[in-house]
């Protein structure tokens, strides 16, 4: 049995990390205590160390991770260093930044299942606790779906819910909210609440936008870009004692509580930060020059349809034309078809009927080479895109000889101290970064972007932010499919909204957003989040069809399931 002091979930004491090809600590002097039952928030930017002390909690650094450790931690009671990894492995449950890397089974019932029959648990409870996790986390009528054929936001849930069947003590929650539309990041909150309610289960939570947890928080850990402890105490107290050093590190926090010298940094920040006046200024050629920029169509999408399984379509009917320089932002609930659209477009996928267009040409029957230079796409999932085991062969593959330099620097990852990094060991920040570095140093015709501000601190965000906006006055025309209010605000002059594998609007953005700092606070509204509800539009522009759906019918505007 875990020996040690019940009433502590966590002890960490001196605890430090630095990954076998890094030249700094991960994480450095960590001393923590964290009661049972209670909710530990982490924030930080983006390589500050926070997937570094989950995956140290749930005893995969250092066992799993060749590197040096120091120190002590202890979870219920057992050394995640040196102790039983099995008797750990049945106190805690973790959800990674990137749940599909931790889906193992092909069909969803089976995934939730595949932990429990780890555990040895009988058939009958197993019966029981699977649908009763699929219906907790919105995924009831899932079970004989593919995972991999998810949504990111729906393999969100069903790792959550493969996780909370097994019913750990302590549940470790990695950017939870980060692939989730906005009204499954609400019910992921008002979950986690009832979780913590019961007082069964400790709740360790790792998110760049703080506002979503800090209500839940008992105590707050704030890191640096080393991995030392900024801050850490009650949510009060941190941004009393350290709110405006936070702001400064980068981190969304909420409005209440900051000082006024945080929020004049950050207007002031934003005033000099922003994009400048003029073409593009990233000391590189567009690849697509023999695109004839007089022609205003530049995408043609006529009655596309696609479909994984035969009676299950994803892509219903879809009509859209894009002209050259636009900028598009692609919204809609988890499963509605944005991914899927986004990978037609690229000529990943090959559609079930229906015709797609980039430049004339058909994408999908492309040579790999011509179609990079003419349509860039940034996976949802950065570790798709990787080929190379260092940053610089990873960026070269997208320069052809192009100087990377500036841009590098500019995505915070400047070459002289990144170039030798393994991609994969980077934080999931970075990696989002790293995966639109080759698209971005291309500069093609049409840029595709899933997901692009996903793991990001605010640094990162307005870097990607004022990057995609130079492109576009460049004539790269740019669709980004994103949950996140405030980046569509800033980039897009288009909203395209997809529900159930339909366009159901198509519209101007209305810029009626204000910058996206600080985020809201848990008293009330302030500042947006920027993952809250999609940007909306007056009415769609003339001769622009938005078909409705099924003959005589106008689909209902479904926002899927709770989460």
């Amino acid at each position: 049995m875990p020996t040690g002091d019940a009433a502590e979930a966590i002890v960490a004491d001196g605890v430090g990390f630095t990954y076998g090809d890094a030249d700094r600590p991960a994480i450095q002097g960590l001393d923590l205590r964290l009661a049972a039952g209670r909710v530990l928030l982490i924030v930080g930017p983006s390589g500050s160390g926070k997937s570094t002390i989950a995956r140290a909690i749930a005893g995969l650094v250092p066992r799993d991770f060749p590197g040096r450790w120091a120190g002590t931690l202890r979870v219920a009671g057992i050394d995640t260093a040196t102790g039983d990894r099995l008797q750990l492995a049945s106190q805690v449950g973790i959800v990674f930044q990137d749940p599909g890397s931790q889906l193992v089974m092909d069909r969803v019932a089976d995934d939730v299942a595949f932990g429990l029959e780890n555990r040895a648990w009988p058939l009958a409870a197993m019966r029981d606790a699977v649908p009763a996790a699929l219906a907790d986390t919105g995924l009831a009528g899932f079970e004989r779906r593919h995972g991999s054929r998810l949504s990111g936001g729906e393999q969100q849930r069903l790792a959550l819910a493969g996780v909370m069947a097994a019913r750990p003590s302590v549940l470790v929650l990695d950017e939870p909210t980060a692939n989730l539309d906005p009204d499954g990041a609400r019910a992921m909150v008002e979950r986690l609440a009832r979780i913590k309610a019961s007082g069964e289960t400790t709740i360790v939570l790792i998110e760049h936008h703080a506002h979503r947890g800090w209500p839940l928080a008992d105590l707050v850990l704030a890191l640096d870009g080393t991995g030392s402890t900024i801050d850490v105490g009650t949510p009060d107290e941190v941004l009393a004692r350290s709110g405006d050093r936070l702001a400064d590190a980068g981190i969304w926090l909420p409005a209440a509580g900051l000082g006024k010298t945080a929020r004049r940094r950050s207007r002031r920040r934003r005033s000099v930060q922003g994009p400048p006046d003029g073409p593009v200024h990233l000391g590189i050629e567009p690849s697509w020059m023999a695109v004839d920029r007089h022609d205003p169509g530049l995408v043609e999408v006529r009655d596309l349809r696609f479909a994984y399984e035969r009676d299950r379509p994803v892509v219903r009917d879809v009509h859209l034309q894009l002209g050259i320089g636009e900028r598009v932002a692609l919204v809609g609930p988890n499963g509605s078809g944005k991914s899927t659209l986004l990978r037609l477009l690229a000529g990943l996928l090959r559609p079930s009927g229906g015709i797609v267009r980039v430049a004339g040409r058909d994408p999908s029957r492309m040579s790999g080479r011509r179609l990079a230079d003419l349509v860039g796409f940034v996976f949802q999932d950065p570790e798709l895109g990787f080929i190379e085991n260092t940053v610089a062969a990873e960026v070269a593959l997208g320069a052809r000889g192009r100087p990377a330099d500036d841009l590098m620097a500019r995505l915070r990852l400047p070459l002289e101290v990144y170039a030798s990094r393994n991609p994969y060991r980077l934080s999931g920040g970075e990696q989002r970064r790293l995966s639109a570095a080759p698209a971005l140093l291309r500069r093609p015709a049409l840029l595709l972007l899933d997901e692009p501000t996903f793991g990001q601190d605010r640094l990162g965000w307005e870097a990607i932010a004022d990057i995609v906006n130079e492109l576009v006055e460049a004539g790269t025309t740019v669709v980004a499919a994103t949950h996140d209010v405030a980046f569509a605000a800033r980039i897009a002059t288009r909203r395209i909204e997809m529900d159930d594998g339909w366009i159901v609007a198509d519209e101007p953005v209305v810029r009626a957003v204000p910058e996206p700092v600080p985020g809201p606070s848990a008293a009330g509204p302030t500042a947006p989040d920027p993952g809250s509800s999609p940007p909306t539009g007056v009415s769609g522009p003339p001769g622009r069809k938005t078909p409705p759906g099924p003959p005589g019918a106008v689909p209902a505007h479904r926002h899927g399931s709770p989460c």
